[in-house]
């Protein structure tokens, strides 16, 4: 339902903000998806096919690393409207959004395609012709792997951070004594930061998992479905309350969308 109210009112798909902001949420509802379709097929069949498993994964860990970076972008973008507002309409057009969401992507693909290429390189034909737990730690298990998957998430990580801190600190200090406006833009990176932390917990999810199996050794399947709900659902809900609860314009207009959708009677259909 997002989609077509986004793509009906010119104020949101020719601004760069909710261009971003639906981006995030398009992304995240895919990687909810894919996830989901994972941890199910984990629960009723165990094991998969290895090339099928592959495209699951790589559209699942792509869409993984671009929420920080979406989040970083978006963090930006607000720094530029409160801090710049002369230069924002130069600067944060409709086509830069564009290409910027397009090298999140590209970014993205070289955290994952680079371990694909190894696989196909070291492994034995007959492994693609079997089945694996449809896990990233299970099916790249190279030294190389793993070593580079830990450097680019401390890296993204680290950036991204700093370009909210950065851009914290900067709205932080000119909100003193300012509009409202303004603080709200620094309460948004506060969320954003929220958000960003709550993503982190992917990463941490073996370390998750073994706490709560230390305490609960005979529940493997409640622990496994709790750290899914926590570290995957849980993050995907900011965004809405960020955008869809505290944005007016947004708010405004949903409410207007969903007001309309429910008041429309069903045409009568002759017998």
């Amino acid at each position: 339902a997002s989609l077509p109210f986004f793509s009906s009112l010119q104020i949101f798909y020719l601004n760069p903000r909710y261009i971003m902001f639906i981006h995030l949420v398009v992304n995240d509802m895919l990687q909810l998806a894919l996830s989901t379709l994972l941890h199910i097929l984990g629960y009723a069949l165990y094991t998969i096919s290895v090339p099928f498993c592959l495209i699951l994964l790589t559209f699942a860990i792509i869409t993984t690393f671009n929420t920080p970076i979406n989040l970083a972008g978006m963090a930006v973008e607000c720094y530029i409207a409160v801090c710049i507002p002369l230069r924002h309409s130069q600067i944060c057009t409709v086509k830069k959004t564009y290409i910027l969401l397009s090298l999140i992507w590209a970014v993205s693909a070289l955290s994952i395609l680079p371990d694909l290429f190894v696989l196909l390189a070291t492994e034995p034909l007959q492994f693609f012709h079997s089945k694996v737990y449809c896990a990233r730690d299970y099916v790249f298990t190279s030294t190389y792997s793993v070593q580079k998957r830990d450097a680019s998430h401390i890296i993204c990580l680290i950036l991204v951070w700093l370009i909210l801190h950065y851009a914290y600190f900067r709205i932080l200090f000119a909100a003193k004594g300012a509009s409202a406006h303004i603080k709200k833009a620094r309460n948004t990176l506060l969320l954003h930061g929220f958000q960003l932390f709550l993503c982190m917990f992917i990463y941490a999810r073996p370390l998750f998992e073994q706490c709560l199996l230390y305490f609960w050794p005979s529940e493997n399947s409640s622990v496994r479905f709790a750290s899914f709900v926590i570290i995957q659902i849980m993050p995907r809900l900011v965004s809405p309350i960020v955008y869809g609860v505290r944005d007016q314009c947004f708010r405004r207009h949903m409410r207007r969308y969903l007001v309309c959708n429910v008041s429309k009677k069903p045409e009568n259909v002759p017998m």
